[in-house]
């Protein structure tokens, strides 16, 4: 009987034990152990590589202590041996994102090769302290800033792992970008693709061209209900909106602070009715056109012109300025090519380049503008549609339409980055009985997310190393809040997580679910308005 109950007892503490350590992304390796470390207004940051980057990689942190316990924790290079969270920067680890955490009952130690790598550990210990450190306001002075003991060492798998925001259907404004932002930084996802551009509405500021603003951020109508309803009622009241270069600024240097990536897209040659109202002498027809309020798929794209290229070259030149990202997005995808058919411009420029087709000319037309940029040190990356005329030189291909053109693009010794749309798209519904926000019937529930792996079975080994990582995308078509995307994107954001950072034979969705119940405890006290069965 007493080693029965003695059997119990131990598996009640095993349990109790994995119940306390809750980390999403799950870590490459975590030990747990007994104890606690409590942090308290006496405790101290201490930084050894005090520099600029490593107070950055704290700063975070130390303002949820501000805010949530109304104290923050002293930072300082001098060596202290208790009652302290000790950053150390270890050239030897396997990336730049790579860190180990050992919590005891006398300290916190963090050991990374970069200030990223500390900033990502600080990430774990925010989920393993109470939920209440989320908190907007300071909290009760009784509540106990406990933190698990555990031996931590993590490292991602791939080293881009990010989300689409798409602030063309519907404007996402400044505060709430913030927000997507630190909710992304929450879960160690260090990319935030910017879609600024579309045929619904151009949404960033461009000096030399104000009619893009002017006239191309706003549109006199918007389809209400499903795109194909028939008939087709309407909003009739204007929409619209953009950022200001300085908001861009203020973003991307939030983001950066965050240790996330800004790439923005310019949406090239189709989805550009938007830019297309506003200065209709870049098209083929010449107009007149209007900010679309219809979803979907248009057949007036930019023409071939030469003053089409001065042109986007000079609103590139200033997206370079405004994002020190090493990619600019370029789209390319569901571009029609009706208008290049029937276009003297556009048959005369395949004639003078040799071109057999006008899937040759979106190459080509990829092509001019990747020189340019390449020469302004940045690389391109396009969804799957630029392979039809073979892949622009230098791009990384984002693989939309399946796996199909990311195996495609590996198998040619391209970059790719995974964003199926039977798993990544995440406008889709979580279930069958999920509150309709969206008119997308694809069912992508939290388990299909989890159980997706980025590199296809089919490629070898030496063709899968080209696959750099997965995204998520959320189009805004019917998403026209800040809780309507929340609603979609979490908790299947933690999901994505830990298919871009967690080995696939480490993944085990049961314990992800148990893991998962913790961070949506940050997640409520947060306000996140995530989905729930």
């Amino acid at each position: 009987m007493k080693k029965n109950l003695f059997i119990l007892l131990l598996l009640a503490t095993a349990v109790s034990l994995r119940a306390a350590v809750s980390i999403v992304p799950k870590p490459d390796k975590c030990v747990e152990k007994r104890g606690h470390f409590t942090i308290d207004n006496k405790t101290v940051i201490c930084l050894s590589g005090d520099n600029e980057e490593m107070r950055n990689a704290v700063s975070f942190f130390n303002d949820l202590f501000r805010t949530a316990a109304g104290y923050p924790l002293e930072v300082t290079g001098h060596l202290r041996s208790n009652n302290v969270i000790r950053c150390q920067l270890t050239p030897s680890l396997a990336s730049d994102e790579a860190y180990k955490l050992n919590v005891s009952p006398s300290s916190i130690r963090i050991e990374a090769k970069s200030a990223k790598g500390v900033f990502y550990a600080l990430q774990s210990v925010r989920q393993l302290l109470p939920a209440a450190i989320e908190s907007d306001k300071k909290v009760a002075d009784d509540v106990k800033w406990t933190v698990p003991c555990v031996l931590v060492d993590d490292a991602p798998q791939f080293s881009y792992r990010g989300v689409m925001l798409d602030v063309s259907r519907h404007f996402i404004p400044k505060e709430d970008m913030k927000r997507h932002i630190d909710l992304l930084a929450f879960h160690k996802l260090n990319t935030l693709h910017w879609h600024l551009t579309d045929d619904q509405g151009w949404r960033i500021e461009i000096k030399k061209y104000p009619k893009l603003t002017q006239k191309g951020a706003y549109r006199p109508k918007t389809v209400k209900g499903y795109m194909w309803d028939n008939p087709t009622e309407w909003d009739t009241n204007r929409y619209g909106g953009f950022y200001t270069q300085e908001d861009i600024r203020e973003i991307v240097a939030y983001a950066s602070k965050r240790f996330i990536e800004v790439i923005p897209e310019i949406e090239m040659p189709g989805h550009s009715v938007a830019p297309l109202t506003a200065y209709p002498q870049y098209s083929c027809s010449g107009g007149p056109f209007e900010v679309e309020g219809r979803w979907g798929v248009f057949n007036d794209i930019y023409c071939t012109k030469e003053i089409t290229f001065n042109f986007l070259q000079d609103v590139l030149d200033e997206v370079v300025e405004l994002f020190p990202s090493r990619f600019i997005h370029l789209g390319g995808d569901e571009a029609p090519r009706v208008r290049w058919k029937n276009c003297v411009h556009c048959q005369q420029r395949m004639k003078d380049e040799g071109l057999k087709n006008e899937a040759e000319l979106q190459t080509y037309f990829m092509n001019r503008i990747e020189s340019y940029l390449s020469g302004k040190g940045k690389d391109i990356i396009g969804w799957d549609e630029i392979l039809e005329g073979g892949v622009p030189q230098g791009a990384v291909v984002m693989s939309w339409r399946g796996e199909k053109g990311g195996i495609q693009a590996a198998d040619a010794g391209y970059d790719v980055i995974m964003s199926p749309n039977i798993y990544m798209y995440f406008n889709c519904h979580q279930s069958k009985t999920q509150k309709r926000i969206g008119m997308n019937k694809r069912i992508i529930s939290l388990e299909k997310v989890y159980n997706y792996h980025p590199v296809p079975e089919v490629l070898p080994k030496e063709k899968a190393k080209h696959i750099k990582g997965v995204q998520a995308n959320l189009w805004t078509e019917y998403l026209v809040s800040r809780e309507d995307m929340e609603y979609m994107l979490y908790p299947r954001v933690a999901a994505l997580s830990e298919v871009g950072w967690t080995p696939k034979q480490q993944k085990d969705y049961i314990g992800f679910c148990n893991r998962l119940e913790n961070i949506r405890k940050h997640y409520d006290v947060l306000g996140v308005n995530y989905y729930q069965e």
